[in-house]
């Protein structure tokens, strides 16, 4: 995986461990927030008002940040609203690609053949690297954001009054727990899952297996009695923590070396994802065919030859 360095893309490693052996995850490079009327977001700065077809929505299938914000997307019934492109499942030497593919749907803004032609002409001269979510302004010709967490909240009111569906999964009473169990499942499941499998030393990868396993056990505690992480309904943090699991037992614990239990088996876990599967709209996002391609294809340095696992037998 390469990056772009002073707005020109160049094949390296961006996304391995750093030199101590752990994996340490980049910040998001665009942070601009769509609001409803072009108010301040929540980070002060000017808004960009939302408006319909204002928006393109960048995804991979294969990718958990950017599936986050497919279901919210649907939950909120914006796909007529926020139309979407979907790369290559495949990450080779340029990156994401938009080669044709069963499920790609190509760039229409640029004709980009590849998502780093987006970033350079967002923000010419930049160097970083070049990821999924993206949220691509029409009208201006540039990215809004690439931080699925921001996004999830743009999609979940900023369309409110413009045709949006119903449905409020940060609820202002709840957004304190909601933040502290986001905090939890985001370092040691979300990040987690990455920090094991792109770990270069056995002393860092058992650094993240342990508090992966022990969060996992004290979440299947929660959902054997409760159906919701947070309050008697469906929340953002839901959302967070489905897009890892339904990834765990076909990818991350063969390719990332998560061995320890499955989530089939935890009664409580398993039983989660089965409801997150029912709620309209978000069985519809998930493309296990992307999803397992993508990780053992593409991560030639964990899974030389590109094998990719047949199975499970039934995912969930």
């Amino acid at each position: 995986m390469g990056m772009l360095i002073d707005g020109i893309w160049k094949q390296g490693t961006a996304g391995s461990a750093a030199a101590d052996g752990h994996f340490k995850r980049e910040a998001a490079t665009f942070r601009r927030w769509v609001t409803r009327d072009g108010a301040p977001g929540p980070d002060g700065a000017p808004g960009v008002a939302a408006a319909p077809n204002r928006f393109r929505l960048y995804v991979s299938l294969a990718c958990p940040w950017a599936h986050r914000t497919l279901i919210m997307r649907a939950l909120k019934g914006l796909d007529a609203m926020v139309p979407v492109s979907v790369v290559h499942w495949y990450m080779g030497e340029q990156g994401w690609s938009f080669q044709p593919g069963e499920g790609v749907i190509a760039d229409p803004e640029r004709g980009a053949r590849h998502l780093h032609e987006l970033y350079a002409a967002a923000s010419p001269g930049m160097t970083g690297k070049v990821t999924v979510p993206v949220l691509w302004d029409r009208h201006d010709g540039s990215i809004v954001s690439n931080e699925s967490a921001d996004i999830l909240r743009m999609f979940n009111s900023a369309f409110d009054g413009l045709g949006a569906r119903t449905g409020e999964y940060y609820p202002a009473p709840l957004r304190d727990r909601i933040d502290a169990v986001n905090a939890e499942v985001y370092e040691a499941v979300n990040n987690g899952v990455y920090k094991a499998g792109f770990a270069s030393t056995q002393t860092a990868y058992e650094a993240a297996i342990g508090p992966l396993f022990d969060r996992l056990d004290a979440l299947d505690a929660r959902l054997r009695k409760d159906p919701w992480l947070v309050g008697d309904a469906l929340t953002e943090a839901d959302i967070r923590l489905f897009t890892t699991l339904i990834r765990f037992d076909a990818v991350y614990a063969v390719h990332f070396k998560c061995t320890l239990r499955r989530v089939a088996d935890y009664p409580g876990l398993h039983a989660f994802v089965q409801r997150m599967l029912q709620v309209p709209g978000i069985a519809a996002t998930v493309d296990m065919m992307h999803i397992k391609r993508h990780y053992y294809e593409s991560h030639r340095h964990l899974n030389p030859n590109g094998i990719v696992p047949v199975g499970p037998a039934q995912v969930y």
